[in-house]
């Protein structure tokens, strides 16, 4: 079953490794394989991974587009995910989960879940944050 997308003028959407930007109208595009996609909305550029939770979005990113669960990013994640655990350990499901579907090489479901770690950082940081 072919994957309908519609792209807003101006939007960029990566697929299958290449930017795409769509012009001045609004563009109607069918996938008819399986192939990466990644909406605009979804793409988390390397100046706006800003915390250690969107840190780990980024590199999990790195794996969807790129060449998949490789020795450097393995690295990079792993060293990431030590830190985030010894900081705020009641992260340990959702790491658990993303961490599942990287082992399987299942790596969009592991940014959608990547996308929960980065607002539950959110929410634990604006608990901090409130004074006492």
């Amino acid at each position: 079953m072919p994957l309908s997308l519609t792209l807003k003028p101006g939007e960029r959407v990566i697929l299958a490794g290449a930017v795409i930007k769509n012009g001045s109208s609004v563009a109607h595009l069918q996938i008819e394989n399986r192939v990466t996609l990644l909406r605009q909305k979804d793409v988390l550029t390397e100046q706006e991974a800003t915390s250690p939770c969107k840190k780990i979005y980024f590199v999990v990113q790195l794996m969807y587009v790129g060449d998949g669960l490789t020795s450097e990013l393995a690295q990079v994640y792993w060293d990431l995910v030590r830190d985030v655990l010894a900081a705020a350990p009641s992260t340990k499901e959702l790491i658990s989960q993303i961490s599942a579907y990287i082992v399987g090489a299942d790596f969009y479901p592991a940014l959608k879940v990547a996308k929960k770690l980065i607002s539950y950082e959110e929410e634990l940081i604006s608990y901090v944050s409130k004074p006492a």
